[in-house]
């Protein structure tokens, strides 16, 4: 039987800040950074959640890989542009700052772009782009990543994951947000089946000779075996995947003067990590009435869901909407972590004198493969 330990929000968030506060970041970034993982398994995508809390950005900070002060500074800016350098710091910290700097920029431009360089993985790409539909407008987040990701014919990893998200409001249904790697999975989708024991889907991956593989402790970063880019295999339309993993490059290695590709910092080579963002807040009055565009967008989600069903199907959703709807329901019955992951919680904050003290408002049990949770939910990436 598998086991479901579900948590409240604030009491993970408040969880993070001491942890990150313990190994040296400021109660205040810590606290973003809670937030962003916190809203990844809210939101059903636990890859980019609390799993990586201390394998990943704790492990990175006492090791000296990311400077915990996160010490931004803004390098060359316009009215509607920035150029940040993100001080090797943590990445949702540098990432939420440059996001707003958008915005505000966007409420008087019209359209605003920053990109940052010299940062590092910085969670949900999701986030960022949702933070504009409070101002109503779209937002546009993009990241490279550490090579994870063989390019069409290959199989050693020299793209990132490189997600893209963008977010679009609306009036009666659910904002529009899609957030999706270019890759085929995410890497943490791999270390979650490797955690939980189960093999992985075919076309998620290559072994070290660059054949499909089901096996998750095949691929592994620093040269043994990748991922594949978002469509799998050549003859599943992976190039156009690839593809995209480069156009995100271009956006956010080439234009802001940072890493690109294998420059990337990886676990083999992880000092600096040299991730680079790009952001972009697109105010929409300054082309049309909100109220306008806001009806558009629910009349063309309802054509979508109208259209005919599959055989067997009994909905159709759009980008956004599950994680929407498992977020309202994890608000009401508590942030939900397999127990492996709540173990690796309170072991790693042992190791560092901080207790994972809390206490859980719901525990589920089910058998394995079978999850008792949000209609509707997927757990993964739309």
């Amino acid at each position: 039987m598998e086991t479901i330990l579900r948590y409240k929000r604030e009491d993970l968030i408040d969880f993070v800040v001491r942890y990150m506060s313990k190994i040296g970041v400021s109660p205040e970034d810590a606290a973003i950074v809670g937030d962003v993982l916190v809203s990844a398994d809210m939101r059903g995508v636990e890859s980019h959640g609390l799993i990586r809390l201390a394998s990943y950005y704790g492990s990175r900070i006492q090791k000296g890989f990311i400077d915990p002060k996160t010490p931004w500074k803004v390098i060359h800016e316009t009215p509607s542009t920035a150029l940040i350098d993100g001080g090797n710091g943590c990445g949702q910290v540098v990432g939420k700052r440059a996001m707003e700097m958008c915005i505000a920029k966007a409420k008087t431009a019209g359209l605003a772009a920053v990109s940052v360089k010299h940062s590092n993985h910085y969670g949900i790409a999701g986030y960022y782009s949702m933070m504009a539909l409070e101002h109503d407008m779209i937002g546009m987040s993009f990241t490279n990543s550490q090579p994870l990701v063989a390019p069409t014919y290959g199989k050693t990893a020299v793209l990132g994951t490189n997600p893209i998200s963008l977010a679009a409001p609306t009036n009666k249904a659910h904002p529009y947000v899609l957030d999706m790697a270019t890759s085929a999975v995410a890497y943490g989708k791999i270390q979650l089946h490797e955690k939980m024991k189960e093999n992985i889907p075919i076309g998620w991956g290559v072994d070290e000779d660059g054949q499909p593989t089901t096996d998750p402790t095949k691929i592994k970063p620093g040269g043994h075996g990748a991922l594949l880019p978002l469509g799998g295999m050549e003859v599943t339309a992976g190039y156009k995947g690839y593809g995209l993993a480069v156009l995100v490059e271009i956006f956010c290695s080439a234009l802001s003067g940072g890493c690109f590709l294998s420059q990337v910092g990886s676990p083999a080579k992880p000092d600096p990590t040299c991730v680079s963002h790009f952001f972009m807040a697109i105010n929409i009055e300054s082309f049309r009435p909100i109220f306008d565009f806001r009806n558009q967008m629910d009349d063309m989600i309802a054509l979508l869901k109208r259209s005919p069903l599959a055989v067997g199907r009994d909905e159709i959703m759009v980008a956004g909407e599950p994680e929407f709807e498992y977020a309202k329901f994890n608000l009401e019955h508590g942030v939900p972590l397999h127990k492996p992951i709540v173990d690796d919680l309170i072991a790693d904050g042992e190791k560092i004198g901080v207790q994972f003290d809390l206490v859980p408002v719901t525990v589920n049990h089910w058998s394995l493969g079978i999850r008792h949770e949000a209609p509707g939910t997927r757990h993964e990436e739309f």
